[in-house]
């Protein structure tokens, strides 16, 4: 089975899942008696953060199953993927699995032309907004001037694609938490200029306070250190720290028995630590931030121990990083705290930047607001159009009842009957009344 949590955030996507296929569980002493309950559960599949995740997930699925292509992969190094070679062996690939690669594109051509429809739709009247190459970046991971076959571009796209945009996704990750800090930061200074001078003093002393008790905590070891990692041995697994064995230590943390240490398996390592620096309970602890400092230290062990840049730790890879200098580190590790994210300068930049959006917003409300004014004056304008025109229809009806009696009455015709007067055959005349039929005899 395609090992798919390896899939999440992997930057070589298809070489670090195809590595796994046929890895063989490892067992250790510890989990003969009570095996923990990672291995007795399927590995949770993690979502890769991209907007085509799942067509990610089920070309690399379909291309599993074709044993030339597997086979290919398994022999190919990372070079051979990043230039495109393992993409023209889909020629190879049986035309059943080809049929499946077709479908699954011409599923994915449709969702994206539904989603950039709506999203249209939404900025329709508004065209200016759109920003066309960001529309066209929804197709970058596959050949949409060919729309219905899978062919060997779609698979060099789509490799090209994930690995940059998954390269990208830390560095995202990083941004949006530096936004929300400084965005805290900043509606905190706004509260404060809208307090007394006492509560405003209160509310600083109390944000010291709380800053203080954050950063009273007991030493953080650096991540994939000998400390650190024996405290996991010791805490989490409870085996006495002088008996520590680094390859013991790998096989019992590989949780799904893969023979590599993916991003998951790794940061899982940092939570007594992190549990040191942060607690959901205590009002100064921001979760956020927790997560933040995880990536950070996931990212500090993956670039010490991480030789081939894979997004993987292969046991050989770790067991070469305990025999390292840095392995020694005796340093507390700094936490977020004592690493500013931000300058005073940049956090006066993102304020502009605010405060330009708001000058934006303002004047698009009041744009709006003036176009709903002169939409409200031509609606009155037209229902006293149309209030005119009903009038003046009630008139004509009116002179032309009484243009009709005018008529009638110079013909000598009843005017006040309720029936008008019968109508001669022959010349549509009315038919003389019986004096008148005297009068005549007469």
């Amino acid at each position: 089975m395609l090992r798919t949590d390896a899939v999440a955030r992997c930057g070589l996507i298809l070489l670090s899942l195809w590595q796994c296929i046929h890895s063989v569980p490892i067992s250790v002493e510890k989990a003969k008696d009570t095996p923990k309950q990672e291995e007795l559960d399927p590995p949770m599949s993690a979502d890769t953060g991209l907007h085509y995740d799942r067509y990610l997930r089920e070309v690399i699925e379909y291309l599993e199953k074709d044993p030339h292509f597997k086979e290919k992969l398994k022999n190919a190094n990372i070079d051979d993927i990043k230039q495109g070679k393992l993409s023209k062996e889909l020629d190879f690939v049986h035309h059943n699995l080809r049929t499946k690669l077709d479908e699954l594109k011409r599923d994915e051509m449709n969702r994206l032309r539904t989603l950039l429809k709506a999203k249209h739709d939404l900025q329709e009247g508004n065209s200016h907004a759109v920003d066309h190459q960001a529309l066209l970046k929804q197709f970058e991971h596959l050949n949409h001037m060919n729309p219905h076959t899978f062919e060997v571009e779609d698979l060099d796209r789509l490799i090209k694609s994930a690995t940059n945009d998954l390269e990208h996704f830390d560095k995202d990750r990083h941004d949006e938490f530096k936004r929300y800090e400084m965005m805290k930061e900043h509606e905190r200074r706004e509260r404060l200029r809208n307090m007394s001078e006492e509560d405003r003093k209160k509310e600083e002393q109390h944000f010291e306070e709380m800053r203080k008790k954050h950063a009273d905590h007991p030493k953080v070891n650096h991540p994939g250190s000998e400390n650190q990692l024996k405290e996991v041995w010791h805490e989490a697994d409870g085996l006495d720290p002088e008996d520590f064995d680094a390859k013991t230590f790998f096989k019992i943390h590989d949780t799904n028995g893969d023979g590599f240490f993916d991003e998951s398996e790794l940061e899982s390592l940092f939570t007594k630590e992190l549990e040191k620096v942060y607690n959901p309970a205590n009002e100064e602890d921001d979760m956020l931030a927790m997560e933040e400092e995880r990536l950070r230290m996931r990212e500090h062990v993956m670039n010490e121990v991480d030789t081939n840049k894979d997004r993987l730790v292969s046991l050989s890879e770790f067991m070469a990083a305990t025999k390292d200098d840095n392995f020694q580190e005796k340093e507390e590790w700094e936490t977020l705290d004592q690493n500013p994210l931000y300058t005073e300068e940049e956090l006066r930049e993102f304020e502009q930047q605010l405060a330009n959006e708001a000058s934006d917003i303002s004047m698009k409300a009041a744009e709006l607001q003036k176009q709903k004014e002169e939409l409200e004056k031509k609606e009155k304008e037209l229902n006293s159009q149309k209030m005119e025109l009903q009038q003046a229809m009630v008139e004509m009806e009116r002179v032309k009842a009484q243009n009709a009696k005018a008529e009638l009455k110079q013909t000598g015709a009843p005017v006040n009957a309720n029936e008008p007067a019968p109508l001669v055959p022959g010349n549509n005349q009315p038919a003389p009344s019986a004096h008148q039929q005297q009068a005549s005899h007469s």
